[in-house]
């Protein structure tokens, strides 16, 4: 003889797809609304304990530890004008530029 079943134990449960459904419309919506910026990527131009010098008179840059100084050939940038990250503002700026002995903004030759 089958067994007999009832319709309630094999029904699906309404519970169980509207929270599945309402956790998919939920990450949709956070993505939408904050686009890709939540997992954007920024990486530091120097590590912790370090600064940013650049080359004077040349293209290129280094890190330097917060206790020395920079090498003969190599300069602090200037106040406020410092890059951070790589990419932002002063990092694209000075791409283009360097000081010369006398610690003046110049356009780098090859940068047109």
């Amino acid at each position: 003889m089958p067994r007999r079943t009832s319709r309630t134990a094999t029904a699906i449960r309404p519970g169980r797809g509207r929270i599945a459904a309402a956790a998919l419309v939920s990450a949709a919506a956070v993505v939408a609304l904050t686009g890709c910026s939540a997992f954007e990527y920024t990486e530091d131009i120097c590590s912790g304990g370090e600064y940013p010098v650049l080359a004077v008179g040349d293209s290129g840059g280094a890190c330097v530890s917060d206790k020395e100084e920079p090498s003969a050939g190599w300069a602090r940038y200037p106040e406020g004008k410092v890059p951070q990250q790589v990419d932002d503002k002063w990092d694209v700026y000075w791409a283009t530029r360097t000081l010369d002995k006398d610690g003046n903004i110049i356009v780098l030759p090859d940068a047109g």
